[in-house]
């Protein structure tokens, strides 16, 4: 940490240097384009290129004075304006004229800053162009043109042109979302404040203190969600890798016959949409379902089973019915990795007397873990958000007056959703975010860098 951090000072310490060492350098031209953007270039006769410099810098101008400042000056607040009730002559009446809304304030705010950001980094290509003429100049060579700009961009910086739509396009989508949703956890944005009837505004860590014993309601009902959520990504991804890579040695093993069509009948649950299947099981395990009813009629049972409305009983029934649709995957990604294994290494062990279980602990194993931790990893992460096994199966539940707008199967990522859609609590549900993310995030780095695949790479035969 203590490297990266000394990187970032160096590479912040380099950009101003480079802008120092430019004013100083550069001419009249040069150092006016720290001012007025494309004026170095338009002296020096680049005139497109300066034009375009110029204006986006006169285009940001009129963003920043004619839209965002309205909003970038309550960002502190958040709006100190609310909906007001004022007489109208008119109509006799009272009207209700909007005030400011939080909202708008705070997403526009953020937006503002990232398009500033962003033309922090056109700002400074203006004045390295500007100086890079400015040195062509006095070298005697000719500038490039706005044609050489151009081809330059479809020859040797393709690069630069192929990733710059997809990079604004994860700016505008991935990164804008996510500072936003990182920002509602620090205000008290719930259903007693929603804009722009009611204003909303910043509150600080307190979303965070209330998980954490604050609200103690809330708080123990954070800390056994978050027991459970953990409790079933471990055991869904185990179970799911576990038995789908002991299917696909069976499937492999010499002695089966009509490997394609087992293959197949395995891969029907993945030609089926999931939620198709996972709503169709719900039906069939409800109290009053084919399943129990069946059961009834045979003799076999008196009183329904509870699939889904017992604690106990619908935990492990949402963990064996996650094993029907996830166990498949495994055994297709399993089943070519299995293939790959050299043959020799079971041939040697063979010939030491080692046993299938042996083999398998010893060989298979370890070699399936060095290929497949990055799946694993993945699939973990993939538990821990499993909205669709979780929701179509139960909703959640039961659900139960110990927990705050949760349910007993709920996970984080549920009892998220369920205070958005249900509670409009979006508040605390973005502080649950950060968490998710965190948890996610840590686990799957300190994971992976701890593993094989990172630390033997090389080593591995």
């Amino acid at each position: 940490m203590t490297s990266v951090t000394a990187a970032r000072r160096k590479a912040r310490k380099g950009i101003f240097r480079e802008l120092y060492e430019t004013f100083r350098d550069g001419d009249a031209a040069t150092r006016l384009s720290f001012l007025v953007m494309g004026f170095g270039s338009l002296v020096k006769g680049q005139v497109i290129k300066g034009l375009l410099y110029l204006g986006s810098q006169a285009l940001m101008v009129w963003y920043l004075v004619g839209f965002a400042w309205q909003y970038l000056s309550k960002l502190d607040t958040l709006g100190d304006v609310g909906m007001q009730r004022v007489w109208s002559e008119e109509r006799q009446i009272f009207v209700r004229t909007p005030g400011d809304n939080s909202l708008l304030i705070l997403l526009f705010s953020v937006l503002s800053i990232m398009l500033v950001l962003g033309f922090l980094v056109l700002w400074r290509a203006n004045i390295r162009s500007a100086y890079r003429a400015q040195r062509l100049k006095e070298q005697g060579k000719p500038l490039p043109t706005f044609a050489d700009d151009i081809t330059s961009m479809v020859n040797e910086r393709y690069h630069i042109t192929l990733l710059t739509m997809p990079t604004l396009m994860v700016l505008a989508f991935t990164l804008l979302p996510t500072i936003f949703m990182i920002l509602l956890a620090f205000t008290n944005f719930d259903q007693t404040h929603q804009p722009p009837g009611n204003m909303f505004t910043w509150v600080g860590t307190e979303n965070f203190r209330n998980l954490f014993g604050g609200h103690p309601l809330i708080a123990n009902t954070f800390g056994k969600v978050l027991g459970w959520t953990m409790i079933w990504a471990v055991i869904a991804t185990f179970t799911n890798y576990l038995l789908g890579m002991v299917l696909a040695i069976m499937i492999n093993n010499k002695g089966i016959r009509l490997k394609a069509m087992w293959r197949t009948i395995f891969v029907v649950t993945i030609a089926v949409p999931q939620f198709v299947s996972l709503m169709l099981m719900s039906q069939i395990l409800h109290d009053q379902g084919p399943l129990n009813a069946l059961l009834k009629q045979f003799g076999f049972i008196q009183q329904s089973i509870p699939f889904l409305t017992d604690t106990t009983t619908a935990r492990l029934t949402v963990l064996v019915v996650n094993l029907w649709v996830g166990i498949p995957y495994t055994m297709l990604i399993t089943s070519g990795i299995l293939m790959n294994i050299p043959k020799d290494l079971y041939e040697s062990a063979s010939i030491d007397g080692a046993s299938p279980a042996r083999m398998f602990f010893s060989i298979t194993l370890p070699y399936m873990l060095f290929v497949t931790t990055p799946y694993l990893i993945t699939a973990f992460v993939g538990n821990i958000n499993n909205f669709n096994v979780i929701f179509l199966l139960t909703r959640g539940g039961p659900m139960v007056t110990e927990y705050y707008q949760a349910g007993k199967t709920d996970l984080l990522v549920t009892w998220l959703y369920r205070l958005t859609v249900d509670r409009q609590d979006y508040s605390l549900a973005s502080t649950i975010g950060i968490f998710v993310f965190v948890i996610s995030a840590g686990l799957s780095l300190l994971v992976f860098n701890m593993s094989g695949s990172s630390r033997r790479e090389e080593e591995f035969q």
